[in-house]
């Protein structure tokens, strides 16, 4: 089976790294697209590198603009290559921009669509993410849900018929990621002592980094905090914060330029907790024991904060006091799956064409 991946922005990279080592597994032909939404290197092309995903089949190279001319130029661009490879099924991960180019374009050629982490909502029509996703559910003759909370809301919707449950696959390359680099040190900026208690934070929503006073007084509280905070800046966040007169490195925070996935994962595994608006870094928080502050009024994945790993920052001069919390109570529970859901994302696409 020939089956084509859409991704263009981080989380999809870690997301596209266990399907694609199933898919070489099962045999099936796989065609990469990149769409080029994160463009500079640290923020793509080391991903692959990193994860070992195989070089991407086509490059869009779209790069950055409004929400609506970057989908447009992508859908644009994406018509012609499912007119050359003419896949059996397009596959698309998460709630980008990328994902709605890929669905529009897939379902106006009529060619099957399924949707990697189906079922996740946030009930925040301001978030164009949510759009995304959900637009995506009902456009998509497969949605593969990562929980069974995502389960629950595609009955809701009436989407049960087209509804898997196959786990969360960001999982499997998180726990062998974490396994890999379990002996490595951590890759701190100088300065900063491993042997202490620090946070790992990442800022990029636009209900964050758009609104001045807001963004302001998210970095006040950043710089607060009674430890280093390491801010490993989008170049998005860095752009607007010198719009806004914002000094993003002052007081506790350090800004650093973003990571590799390993050494991420790393940095987190040693700190005392991560600060982020980040859906996939929540998780990975959680999946790691490490306790998170969402800067969000509310969470796609709320195991962790129904577990009490995660708190929502519904107000952010509550901020500081939010991140330096009691540690959590321990939990044994995997909401997330056992790190095998990429055979069974391959799995379903396969039961699905054949019917």
């Amino acid at each position: 089976m020939k089956i084509l991946s859409v991704v263009g922005a981080r989380p999809q990279f870690v997301k596209l790294a266990p399907v694609a080592t199933a898919m070489a597994a099962r045999g099936d032909e796989h065609v990469i697209v990149h769409t080029g939404q994160h463009y500079d290197i640290n923020m793509s092309d080391v991903f692959f590198r990193d994860l070992g995903i195989p070089a991407p089949d086509r490059h869009l190279a779209v790069g950055s603009g409004s929400h609506g001319r970057q989908t447009g130029a992508m859908l644009a661009a994406m018509d012609e290559v499912l007119e050359e490879t003419r896949p059996d099924w397009v596959l698309v991960y998460g709630d980008t921009n990328s994902t709605l180019a890929g669905t529009l374009s897939a379902v106006k050629m009529g060619i099957p669509l399924a949707h990697l982490e189906a079922g996740l909502r946030s009930f925040n029509r301001r978030m164009p993410e949510e759009h995304n996703r959900v637009l995506t559910d009902h456009a998509a003759d497969l949605c593969l849900a990562p929980t069974e909370v995502a389960m629950g809301h595609l009955r809701t919707e009436g989407l049960a018929g087209s509804s898997v449950m196959v786990g969360d696959v960001m999982t499997d390359v998180l726990l062998r990621v974490r396994d890999a680099v379990a002996d490595r040190p951590a890759e701190l900026p100088a300065g900063v002592d491993p042997e202490q208690p620090y946070y790992v934070t990442t800022l990029h929503r636009a209900e964050n980094t758009d609104d001045a006073d807001r963004l302001r007084t998210i970095i006040d509280g950043l710089a607060g905090v009674q430890a280093p905070v390491l801010l490993f800046a989008h170049p998005r966040l860095r752009q607007r914060a010198a719009d806004f007169g914002i000094d993003l490195d002052r007081g506790s925070v350090t800004v650093a330029d973003p990571i590799p996935y390993p050494a991420l994962v790393r940095n987190v595994m040693t700190s005392a907790g991560v600060i982020t608006d980040s859906g996939g870094l929540q998780k990975e928080a959680f999946i790691l024991r490490v306790p998170c502050t969402t800067v969000r009024t509310e969470t796609e994945w709320t195991e962790t904060v129904d577990l009490g790993w995660n708190v929502l920052v519904q107000d952010p001069n509550d901020l500081r006091d939010l991140v330096q919390r009691p540690t959590p109570a321990a939990t044994d529970e995997t909401p997330y799956g056992d790190g095998d859901a990429a055979t069974r994302v391959v799995e379903a696409i396969h039961t699905a064409q054949r019917r």
